[in-house]
């Protein structure tokens, strides 16, 4: 589950992770109310208007203002909110900006440079363990550095059963050049990290850019942070942050209806109960001259009310050509999965497309035989060779 950036920082500001500060807004008075709330924290005037979408490149795409006054300030929330933003991580269609972090400024002239660094913390599974994900070369242009300049890029392991230890945050301190003041202060924000990425079970954290102020601070300027769907019965509170109007509108009702389910690009549908069969499934399709168009788990549940609203979620992809249904009878016996399709398939009246169905395990041939004579125009197989052999049937391959 992917949060906002806000959401992002407010977490990082719990473990003591220093942030830039900022306020959520959904319309140009909120916006102006931000920033004045902004402007008495810090007594700096100058802010910076940021989309609030689960995408990155947003600075690209426009979706990332700085704010020099209150009128720019007005200007650029009222161009940005309710706008289509448009940046290399989303469609051609972008995703619609519903609300904006208003930010302040951190980039305030000083006696030192400031400097952009680039950190990011993620589980290596080949390892199984953490790696934080290092470089000088933080800013819009991290891609770049990682495909010209991989030498910049620096990783240190972590073993989870031991955390982070001090000699790791300091090599990597070191190693981003930097001392005295800034060192000590980076060591305190990377162990700060580091704890808030285990604290809340999270797959992934990105901070992009991590600043080094004129005054030798270490903040978090942006953060990027994605949990772990498997570990949100233990986080009720993090689970209460997902926003549905950033997710594919097919995926949430799949997910509501209790379906695993991935859009795909092909033509060929395919329902089935487990992950493993459906990977199977989907080789069947490719072999038989089609190309998968999901992947649609229904899990050990197939009764009729699920597979019709299976097929509800399927039949929103116009390229569908077809429907592999293919269950194996284990939990659930096939002759009540046949039941359950044939039930569906009444209640909706008809199928657009051809419905090929193959049960293969406890009550496999009741089920066969209940489908055969149904009535229904559904496609009927026993084995794998079967199945596939039909798909080619209903494509004319």
């Amino acid at each position: 589950m992917n949060l906002h950036e806000y959401q992002s920082k407010e977490i990082l500001a719990k473990y003591g992770v220093n942030i830039q500060r900022g306020f959520i807004a959904n319309t140009v008075e909120e916006a102006e109310a931000a920033a004045k709330k902004l402007t008495e924290m810090n007594g700096n005037e100058g802010w910076v208007v940021k989309a609030q979408v689960h995408a990155g490149g947003r600075g690209k795409g426009g979706g990332v203002k700085f704010s020099p006054n209150m009128e720019k300030l007005k200007e650029n929330a009222g161009n940005i909110i309710g706008m289509q933003l448009v940046t290399p991580q989303t469609s051609a269609e972008g995703k619609k900006v519903n609300f904006v972090l208003v930010a302040e400024d951190v980039y305030y002239p000083g006696e030192t440079e400031t400097k952009e660094f680039y950190v990011s913390i993620l589980l290596d599974r080949a390892q199984g363990k953490n790696m934080i994900v290092y470089s000088t070369e933080g800013g819009m242009d991290i891609e770049h550095v990682a495909e010209v300049t991989p030498h910049l890029i620096h990783n240190e392991v972590v073993d989870p059963c031991v955390g982070l230890q001090g000699f790791q945050a300091r090599k990597i301190a070191f190693n981003l050049g930097l001392e005295g003041a800034a060192f000590k202060d980076f060591v305190k924000f990377i162990t700060n990290l580091y704890s808030a990425y285990v604290g809340i079970d999270a797959s992934l954290f990105e901070i992009n850019p991590v600043l080094k102020t004129s005054d030798n601070k270490i903040i978090a300027v942006d953060a990027k942070v994605s949990l772990d769907d498997n570990a949100l019965f233990r986080h009720k509170d993090l689970a209460e942050l997902r926003d549905t109007r950033e997710e594919d509108p097919t995926d949430v009702e799949a997910g509501e209806a209790g379906l695993n389910f991935v859009k795909l690009d092909g033509d060929v549908a395919c329902m089935v109960n487990g992950a493993g069969l459906a990977m199977a499934t989907m080789d069947i399709i490719k072999l038989s001259g089609g190309n998968p168009a999901n992947f649609l788990d229904v899990g050990g549940t197939a009764d009729a009310e699920r597979v019709q609203k299976a097929f509800g979620i399927i039949l929103k992809d116009p390229n569908v050509k077809a429907i592999l249904i293919n269950i194996f009878g284990g939990i659930v016996r096939c002759d009540r999965v046949a039941q359950g399709v044939v039930d569906a398939y009444k209640a909706m009246g008809s199928l657009p497309v051809p419905l090929i169905v193959r049960l293969q395990g406890t009550n496999a041939v009741e089920a066969k035989e209940l489908i055969d004579h149904s009535g229904l125009p559904v496609h009927s197989a026993i084995t794998l060779e079967e199945a596939a052999n039909k798909v080619k049937e209903v494509l004319g391959h």
